[in-house]
């Protein structure tokens, strides 16, 4: 048998009521069962959380050591951008 630690842990009533709810329905055999596989649901959203991070931080690294953006400023990225915008907003000759 796998080696199990009892742990004591307190809920707000609403989460408890949930857990005796999913026992008492059948979806779970015991209130063990249903935290076991929520923490092992909270493991891998954790994981992918991380490596998300870990992507958006290459990326943020690629973008620094590319170099000067070629704006300046706020202003210059605002007049790029209305440029942008009205040329894809005009109607076709």
């Amino acid at each position: 048998m796998a080696n199990i630690e009892n742990l004591n842990i307190a809920l707000t009533p609403e989460m408890a009521a949930v857990v005796r709810q999913c026992v008492e329905t059948g979806e779970y055999a015991s209130s063990s069962e249903l935290v076991g596989e929520a923490l092992r649901d909270w493991k891998l959203k954790r994981s992918l959380q991380q490596d998300q991070i870990a992507e958006i931080r290459a990326m943020w690294q690629t973008g620094i050591d590319s170099g000067s953006g070629r704006f300046l400023d706020i202003d210059a990225i605002k007049a790029e951008a209305r440029k942008r915008a009205l040329f894809e907003n005009a109607e076709p000759n």
